[in-house]
């Protein structure tokens, strides 16, 4: 449970638009508070989100033995809308914008652009919503025979591993912050030129995973 759980979370903790905005954090005037509250909105968020799909998947009883057919039908289906999601991803093209009209900015973008402790928070709570990897990662939990301490253990790692993209640059900020902000502005060019690729090659890797794991269970 342990190990299948911590590599969806890993999948679910490597997402782009949420490293390039801890880097714009990190550079800012208040660069400590607004990113431990950006943290702190995302462990928010995942916490809540996370709680209620392991308690909706285990009211609905898949952890039974009886119900060993709907569960891996479930990750059948979640392997699936991975791959589709990845496809739709990768088929996505950046819309022509006219030269003579303002660029609109979406709510990310409105939230980061003037980095302030208050739109930290809520753009941590935007930035970590429920993934299609995260709630993989809970399901595993949420499907197996495990005791409350196992479970408990076993969704706060989800949660630390989720957020480790988030957390691990502050702290490594905290313990030297000019190399931090030196080699994250170096990161964050590199995923600009390579952010869509990893993206769809992450989602598309744990879609394969996933619908492997479902027709081998369900066989």
């Amino acid at each position: 449970m342990f190990e299948q759980a911590a590599g969806l979370a890993v999948v679910a903790a490597f997402y782009p638009p949420a490293i390039l905005i801890v880097a714009l954090y990190l550079a800012s005037v208040r660069p400590g508070r607004t990113t431990a509250l950006f943290v702190i909105g995302g462990a928010v968020i995942v916490t809540v989100v996370g709680a209620a799909v392991l308690l909706a998947i285990r009211d609905a009883g898949l952890s039974l033995h009886s119900q060993h057919q709907t569960r891996y039908g479930l990750r059948l289906v979640l392997g699936v809308v991975a791959l589709v999601a990845a496809v739709l991803i990768y088929r996505r093209k950046p819309r022509q914008r006219d030269p003579a009209k303002p660029k609109k900015r979406n709510l990310i973008d409105r939230l980061s652009a003037e980095p302030r402790p208050k739109t930290a928070f809520i753009a941590g709570i935007l930035m970590f919503g429920p993934s299609m990897t995260f709630i993989a990662a809970v399901q595993v939990v949420a499907t197996a025979k495990a005791s409350v301490a196992a479970t408990v253990g076993a969704m706060a790692m989800i949660i630390v591993i989720t957020l480790a993209f988030a957390w691990i640059p502050l702290l490594a900020y905290l313990i030297a912050p000019d190399r931090t902000v030196t080699r994250l502005r170096g990161f964050e060019g590199w995923l600009r030129r390579h952010g869509k690729h990893v993206l769809v090659g992450s989602v598309g890797l744990i879609g394969i995973l996933l619908v492997a794991e479902g027709i081998a269970g369900i066989a």
